[in-house]
């Protein structure tokens, strides 16, 4: 399965090897077979990249699974933050079950999403609300991304695991944990959006 918004990236690059193979074997133009391999190399990348398997979900209200696929590059108080790199799948997953209160998009400019001061990129803030109290979800953009895509709107009723959106080639995704919740998980943890707990209710057994 392929992500929402992947067709025309993906079809760009198939015309450009199709038309350039044409214009190689029928025109002669010249650099046309590079071109077709450049095509058909930028092709295999997207449909890697955009790649968007399904999981099943263990949904549960007393734990919170990771939003993002990744590495776990800090801990904040109660803020996890989660960097992805372009080998990760991109497509986003809500933590827990809940309504969107609201969503705000921020412009800013694209360091590396590792770094601390990728706080000031390009980003978008998803609240929600949970019988916990509300849980902020952070996508921030990276240096090569300059798309952070939405699935969902201001109102929507969430379900723990579904999409909720995707931040294109190399970024990183924050999220907040409820007071009455134990992190689960620590700097430098590989996690699955959908799939990792991060998170339990202080009172739940694991």
């Amino acid at each position: 399965m392929l992500a929402k918004g992947s067709a025309p990236w993906i079809v760009t690059a198939v015309t450009i090897s199709i038309f350039a193979t044409i214009a190689h074997f029928f025109l002669s133009w010249p650099y046309t077979d590079k071109i077709a391999l450049l095509g058909l190399a930028v092709t295999i990348f997207f449909l890697f990249f955009f790649r968007d398997p399904e999981r099943k979900v263990d949904q549960c209200d007393r734990i919170m699974l990771a939003p993002a696929d990744g590495k776990i590059v800090d801990i904040r108080g109660r803020k996890i933050c989660i960097f992805m790199n372009f080998q990760n799948v991109h497509v986003n997953r809500v933590p827990i079950n809940g309504k969107i209160h609201s969503i705000v998009h921020k412009k800013g400019g694209y360091i590396p999403a590792f770094c601390k001061d990728s706080d000031r990129n390009e980003r978008s803030h998803m609240l929600i609300e949970t019988e916990h109290g509300l849980v902020e979800v952070i996508q921030i953009a990276g240096t090569v991304t300059r798309r952070i895509v939405s699935y969902v709107r201001e109102g929507d009723q969430l379900t723990q695991g579904e999409r909720f959106g995707m931040i294109r080639f190399g970024s990183r995704v924050d999220v907040t944990i409820p007071e009455n919740f134990d992190i689960a998980c620590k700097i430098g943890d590989r996690v699955f959006a959908g799939l990792t707990v991060i998170a339990r209710a202080t009172d739940c057994e694991e």
